[in-house]
């Protein structure tokens, strides 16, 4: 079996640092800096000749960490790793995953052909924004559900009169499967999107009146849909609201929108670093580095991945 080594880049450094712990091994020593001009420099400081070697780096923006990942998989190629697998566990540049309209690119593919290409040899992600894209992969790929993160503690809340709901038809599976979890009636939320980055709640589908509700998503970027389905659910005589999201991008003033939101409690994983952000006391963070952890060493073993796989958005 080869050594398993990790290093990371400097998009999410701290989980890299958490995955490593759990583990019970060190980051391996990498530099990545940048040129005066902007332009990205990797260098690996100890050997790795034939390593298991695995890159944990969220390729969400700015675009530099995708090319640090893609830099850092180059490098490792050249230093002869055994085995290159690119641990991403936000997957940026996924919501264009299809051609919906004239003259656009799918994104989702183009990032998948760029890992490959930089001698990337498998790739594990988690909650990615269409589970269609890890066809998109032409290496093997292995796809997380963050159930495993956040279900215990959503289960711990012990709400009355529970109702989870999808704030988009895109969601449902992943809020179908946490609702059989907790034995909970589903909603949905019919919203429209007149432009990127824009919704419009149309209708709640289903009776929300007098019911507590966990909003279910796979990622919060402006904050502009779950708010407004939040309101909407305050409006159709919802109670508390509760809202929980894998990945939170949190870009623009998406912070400040929840905050003076209905929302009671914000829930997100760090897959996303969110440090240097000011969150209030109204977010919650729960940390992915063991089911990573487990992940990374069932890879490195050869042994199976689908144990960790439980209530399959399905």
């Amino acid at each position: 079996m080869s050594e398993l080594k990790i290093i990371a880049g400097n998009g999410n450094r701290p989980l890299a640092e958490s995955i490593a712990r759990n583990i019970g091994i060190n980051l391996s020593s990498c530099e990545v800096r940048r040129f005066s001009d902007g332009e990205v420099f990797v260098q690996i400081n100890e050997n790795i000749r034939g390593a298991d070697l695995f890159i944990v780096q969220s390729t969400n923006p700015p675009a530099e960490n995708l090319l640090e990942l893609m830099i850092m998989a180059e490098a490792a190629r050249r230093a002869s790793a055994a085995r290159i697998t690119a641990v991403i566990p936000y997957f940026g540049y996924a919501r264009a995953d299809r051609k919906d309209r004239p003259r656009v690119a799918i994104t989702a593919k183009l990032i998948a052909n760029l890992i490959a290409k930089a001698g990337v040899n498998r790739v594990l992600t988690m909650d990615l924004h269409a589970s269609q894209i890890q066809g998109f992969f032409d290496i093997p790929h292995d796809h997380l559900y963050s159930s495993r993160v956040f279900n215990d503690y959503l289960a711990n809340i012990r709400l009355q009169d529970l109702m989870v709901v999808s704030p988009d038809v895109g969601s449902i599976k992943m809020a179908r499967a946490f609702a059989k979890t907790v034995q909970a009636d589903l909603a949905i939320i019919d919203k429209r999107r007149p432009a990127p980055n824009k919704s419009e709640v149309v209708n709640v589908i289903g009776d929300v009146k007098d019911r507590n509700i966990i909003i279910r998503d796979d990622m919060v970027d402006t904050a502009g849909s779950i708010c407004r389905a939040a309101e909407a659910l305050e409006q159709n005589g919802a109670k508390d609201i509760y809202a929980c999201c894998t990945h939170g991008v949190l870009s623009g003033d998406s912070i400040n929108k929840i905050n003076d939101s209905s929302i009671k409690e914000m829930i997100i994983s760090d897959s996303i670093d969110v440090g240097e952000k000011k969150l209030s006391g109204k977010f919650k963070i729960l940390s992915c580095a063991n089911l990573f952890g487990e992940a990374i060493m069932r890879i490195s073993g050869e042994k199976s991945v689908s144990s960790l796989f439980n209530d399959l958005p399905i």
